[in-house]
């Protein structure tokens, strides 16, 4: 739940930031950021409330993190000119160590394994 809490702050802010400063050099990569930054807290919130609702909530804000690391690294591989910037799951989320391919993973066994 820290890593997702750390990934939500360091999303918002990067998305922040982007958005604030340099919205009309990628538009596409500074909305994904800020989308991604939402599911981080969607994600984050929902783990820490624990309930069955909130479970459930995480399971489908963590499959959507996964469908967009996936999905936005594949498309900055094959299409890398519609991504000129990087964002949080860009290259697989290679900026960020790889953390963002790993987490959905993660997340998912934790919400399988606590069950």
């Amino acid at each position: 739940m820290a890593v997702y809490g750390l990934f939500a702050i360091a999303a918002t802010a990067r998305s922040g930031v982007q958005l604030a400063t340099r919205f009309s050099e990628a538009p596409l990569a500074y909305l994904l950021s800020a989308f991604a930054a939402i599911v981080y807290i969607v994600a984050t919130v929902s783990l820490a409330r624990g309930d069955l609702t909130s479970r459930r909530l995480a399971t489908v804000a963590i499959s959507i993190e996964l469908v967009g690391v996936l999905v936005v690294g594949a498309a900055g591989v094959l299409l890398p000119g519609d991504f000129p910037r990087a964002t949080v799951w860009t290259g697989f989320g290679s900026g960020y160590g790889f953390v963002p391919l790993a987490l959905p993973f993660v997340g998912l066994w934790w919400l399988r394994h606590t069950r």
